[in-house]
């Protein structure tokens, strides 16, 4: 299988494919990842599809491996972390494709009620699906977000959440 380009996988995969495809990639460091990343979801036909982007959703913030932002939202010069406790992700695997694929309306405005300055997760080197590489553990929640690199500056994810159905696919590319 080659390496679909960013463009081919915002527009989605089989999860099959997805899966075929993250296990195919070679694993990032933990010091690769630090960074700002802008994110867009890989739609495999999981539950959470379109879920992300429609909250406003725009990546995360990696500042050291035990000081990571796993949500950020808002645009460039105006962004802002968010506590992913406060959010009721559990309850996405099964409202996803219910919800309509636009903007969410006043979701700005709840999700910076939502915001913290603290750190809400750590990156560590974890072994999933075969291979070790980077990954982003949540400090409150059942969550593991796995990556895999497309190139020096795109990696795959993929988020294991406890009692998910699958993988929840996601894209990563370097500010």
């Amino acid at each position: 299988m080659s390496t679909p380009t960013v463009d081919e996988l915002s527009t989605g995969l089989a999860r099959a494919d997805a899966e075929a495809l993250f296990d195919s990639l070679p694993a990032v460091t933990v010091a690769e990842m630090s960074g700002r990343w802008h994110g867009t979801e890989v739609p495999t036909g999981h539950p959470m599809d379109g879920l992300l982007a429609i909250s406003g959703w725009y990546g995360k913030q990696f500042d050291d491996a035990d000081h990571v932002h796993p949500l950020l939202f808002g645009e460039p010069g105006d962004l802002y972390p968010v506590n992913p406790k406060l959010i009721p992700l559990s309850t996405l695997n099964h409202v996803g494709p219910k919800v309509p694929k636009r903007s969410i309306p006043g979701s700005d405005v709840a999700f910076r009620a939502l915001s913290t300055r603290k750190h809400r997760a750590r990156t560590r080197a974890v072994e999933y699906r075969g291979m070790v590489s980077a990954a982003m553990v949540y400090d409150d929640l059942p969550i593991i977000d796995h990556f895999r690199k497309l190139s020096e500056d795109a990696v795959l994810g993929a988020m294991d959440l406890r009692n998910s159905p699958a993988p929840y696919f996601f894209l990563l590319e370097r500010d």
